[in-house]
């Protein structure tokens, strides 16, 4: 029992680099700035939810690049067999096919030869040497050409590459800093904007294809005419043939017309570009010339005179802030197809500040309500499970900055839990050492013994949590993975802090006062759990499981009456949160919201009279529906209150909110049986039956207590519910590895007896436990608001419900099996070999 120097030096050198890779987070940018070269000067970068800004997921159209590789095709079609003389009566789009119809069945193999040179070699590692292309001949004079699959993922592969660039030049454009654009899947991107942004026009910015094209109008019901409209609803007969592409401009620009002064872009081409721009006004001077970009008139002016310069200007309704976009798409250029936004969340940057403000406020009432508490429940031995989780925070934080972590509101609430269930590795091991005490042991035996016994149970109950945390990381997204990492680094840090950190501390106190016992004594004298405390839990246990499975089957009815109130995370639509500077007139936005038309308007007031929730459902018509649907509500709601502010937007498809539903279930599902597995593999079936069907009832409850308060069903709530997985199995498994400690100790004992004995001896660190988890979520629960209340306030509930299913639900139902294996002649406890009070070393043979 002595401290290696080199292991306190280790331990030291890992809290004081910690200590300066932290720093940084507290200080203003002013300090920062004055602290030496050598020192860290990266801090945790904010989420959007705290400093406000846009989230958008984009994702390749793929109906729409199939049609535009299929209108090449027919194109390239058209040239290659004109280039080789072969003659075609017909070459048509059928569906996703191109059917080739020849003048002369005898030129079939020769069209089929050329036609392959069409098709390309596929790239992609699933799909090495397959082709893009298939080629057929059902009849003689007939051929068909359609693209592979593999040709498709390769080409919308391709384009997800190309638009990253091209989206990070058009946000460089507008002046967006520290924008966050990346590939997600294998068919989306990812844009993060932080700062105020007005989300129509990062839709426009973002989502334009901008395929810009120079056409000659032609007449109306002519061959290769089509009818294409401008902004204002007027429309044009363009010839479908391409007289000039937009991919010859150089520059295009801003400006306002000399004369009217209205905004208008000014373009130039290069070289080639500026040459065949000559040609066509010298040859058509008189005739109307439209400029079209995607699929829309731009303007259609008459050619007055031949233009030489290689430049022209395109005029119209534009306001000062449009011809600006446009300027942006022109310069970065169009996109190789087009992008639908599936989903879009704004946060306002008041809303951030406020945010950062209630996180930091309920975070420190709550670490202060913790410290509070062990102080008060082990008295100056308080003060080093509060020094070390001091550490254990001050350590998260270094850990968030050197991965370079995101944190987000979730990820607050997550080293906010993370601080009450560091607590539990102390309150373990402290509660063993007290026991080590009362059975005579001296000072250095007491703190060795309860070290090692309490070690494999804290491991236990940490890699649990750690499940339950891996899968949400794993199935989330944004936030709720800001969440995962908080708590993930919390739970693995406690590990260090709470175990090596406190035993070296112990050891050096002990051997610096010379103490001869370990006395871990209440701040008062009042102790909350008395020692030799033997309640008979297992008397009470019917009514306990009866009363567990009324509460659950309750819970599942009203899970389908009324039913959760599903978030626009599950749902889909639009959800905004507006503050007026007044009382809510809730029944003048009821009315001016519902008479926009767009179905279904649902108000939630929270936080307080002047905060609400508008719910709409998804619109149909595409994203531009819901662009128009947004833009819409945020004019009404500033008609009906001149003083409200939309302070959060979200926008999520019914792609993204399938996805994210069942990714969320899955998870639910995933961390249940990898828990089971983990149980039974360190234990026996009969506890992982236990502790499997107690978190059947403990997740019902929650699904229950959802349902009755309202409360939204999000992947905030998920979090929770897989949180409180985690939470549940935790607790589960303290009792059930003092209950197999016990069996090898006491063979003789009725299974009865020795269950209430276990649960008896772990009451005071199950209580303490989840009296500090519920201690540091309360603050948050209460004042923490609609960003977090979905998690923190079913959390506290839920701590509550796994404390009391812990006692009454598990240990009867291991109860209940134990008998039945008992009737059966099984035993209940596999070959192992323990070490006993006396010392002695006795093999349990399984029967």
């Amino acid at each position: 029992m002595r401290n290696s120097r080199w292991l306190v030096a280790t331990y030291i050198a890992i809290i004081l680099v910690g200590t300066l890779v932290a720093l940084p987070n507290i200080l203003s940018p002013s300090m920062l700035s004055r602290l030496p070269s050598w020192l860290p000067h990266t801090q945790v970068s904010l989420g959007l939810d705290l400093r406000g800004g846009s989230h958008l997921v984009l994702e390749v159209d793929r109906a729409d690049l199939i049609n535009e590789r299929l209108q090449s095709l027919m194109q390239d079609s058209r040239r290659v067999l004109r280039d080789k003389r072969i003659e075609t009566s017909a070459i048509r789009r059928n569906g996703d096919n191109i059917t080739v119809t020849l003048r002369d069945p005898a030129t079939r193999d020769a069209a089929v030869t050329e036609l392959r040179t069409l098709s390309n070699p596929v790239s992609l590692a699933t799909a090495i040497g397959q082709s893009d292309l298939n080629v057929a001949t059902p009849r003689d004079n007939t051929i068909t050409l359609n693209y592979t699959d593999a040709g498709i993922n390769q080409y919308i592969t391709n384009a997800v590459e190309q638009s990253l660039e091209i989206i990070r030049q058009r946000v460089d454009q507008v002046g967006v800093a520290e924008p966050t654009i990346q590939r997600v899947g294998s068919d989306r991107v990812l844009v993060q904007l932080p700062g105020e942004q007005d989300p129509s026009r990062l839709r426009q910015l973002l989502g334009s294809t901008a395929k810009m094209s120079f056409h000659l109008l032609g007449n109306q019901g002519e061959p290769g005419v089509t009818m294409i409209a401008d902004e204002q609803g007027q429309q044009y007969p363009v010839l479908d043939r391409v007289e000039l592409s937009g991919d010859h401009l150089t520059d295009a620009r801003a400006a306002f017309e000399q004369q009217s002064q209205r905004p208008i872009v000014t373009f130039r081409f290069d070289s080639s570009g500026a040459t065949r721009f000559a040609q066509i006004t010298q040859q058509n001077v008189g005739r109307p010339f439209a400029i079209v970009l995607d699929n829309k008139v731009l303007s259609a002016p008459v050619i007055q005179t031949p233009i030489t310069g290689g430049s022209g200007q395109i005029s119209g309704n534009f306001s000062v802030q449009e011809a600006n976009t446009l300027g942006a798409l022109l310069r970065a250029g169009s996109l190789p197809a087009k992008l639908t936004v599936i989903e879009e969340r704004t946060v306002g940057a008041d809303l951030g500040s406020d945010a950062i403000e209630m996180g930091i406020f309920t975070g420190l009432i709550g670490f202060a309500a913790v410290v509070a508490f062990i102080f008060f429940l082990y008295g100056s031995w308080g003060i080093l499970a509060n020094f070390a989780l001091a550490i254990n925070v001050i350590l998260t934080f270094a850990g968030l900055t050197l991965i370079g972590s995101t944190l987000t509101l979730p990820g607050i609430a997550g080293i906010v839990l993370g601080i009450g269930l560091a607590v539990d590795a102390n309150v373990l091991i402290n509660e063993r050492i007290k026991e080590e005490t009362r059975k005579g042991k001296s000072a250095f035996a007491a703190i060795d013994a309860g070290f090692a016994r309490a070690y494999s149970t804290i491991v236990d109950s940490n890699v649990t949590a750690l499940i339950a945390t891996v899968l949400l990381f794993w199935f989330g997204s944004g936030p709720v993975r800001g969440f995962a990492v908080t708590m993930g680094l919390g739970i693995m840090i406690s590990m260090f802090t709470a175990v090596s950190v406190v035993r070296v501390l112990m050891i050096a106190i002990t051997a610096r006062k010379k103490l001869k016992v370990i006395n871990i004594k209440p701040l008062l004298p009042i102790n909350l759990v008395p020692d030799g405390t033997n309640i008979a839990f297992m008397k009470g246990r019917f009514i306990g499981i009866g009363i567990s499975v009324i509460l659950s089957i309750a819970s599942i009815a009203l899970f389908f009456k009324p039913g959760l109130n599903y978030g626009v995370d599950f749902q889909g639509g639009i959800q905004m949160e507006v503050v007026t500077q007044n009382e809510t007139d809730l029944a003048a936005f009821r009315s001016g919201l519902n008479s926009l038309g767009f179905g279904e308007v649902a108000l939630q007031e929270f936080g307080s009279n002047n905060h609400i929730l508008v719910r709409v459902e998804r619109q149909e018509g595409g994203e531009q529906a819901q662009t128009n649907a947004v833009e819409a509500l945020k004019a009404e709601v500033v008609k009906i209150d001149p003083t409200a502010k939309v302070e959060r937007t979200e926008v999520v498809g019914p792609k993204v909110s399938g996805e994210l539903a069942i990714a969320g279930f899955l998870s639910l599902a995933l961390a249940a049986i990898a828990m089971t597995i983990y149980i039974w593999a360190r234990f026996e079936w009969p506890f992982a039956v236990g502790a499997m069907i107690t978190l059947i009832l403990d997740v019902t409850k929650t699904v229950g207590f959802f349902a009755i308060t309202g409360l939204d069903f999000n992947l905030t709530a998920i979090a929770a519910v897989l949180t409180l997985v985690g939470y549940s199995v935790n607790d589960k498994v303290v009792v059930y590895d003092r209950m197999r400690e016990n069996m090898r100790l006491y063979k003789k004992m009725p299974l009865r007896e020795l269950i209430d004995k276990s649960i008896n001896e772990t009451l005071a660190r199950s209580l303490y436990t989840s009296a500090t988890a519920f201690l540091s979520l309360l603050p948050m629960a209460i004042w923490g608001g609609s960003a977090v209340s979905s998690f923190a306030i079913p959390m506290v509930f839920g701590i509550a419900v796994a404390a009391l299913s812990s006692v009454f639900i598990a240990a009867p139902i291991l109860l209940f099996l134990g008998d039945w294996r008992k009737a059966h002649g099984k035993g209940m406890i596999a070959d192992e070999t323990e070490e006993t009070e006396a010392g002695k070393t006795v093999v349990a043979a399984k029967p």
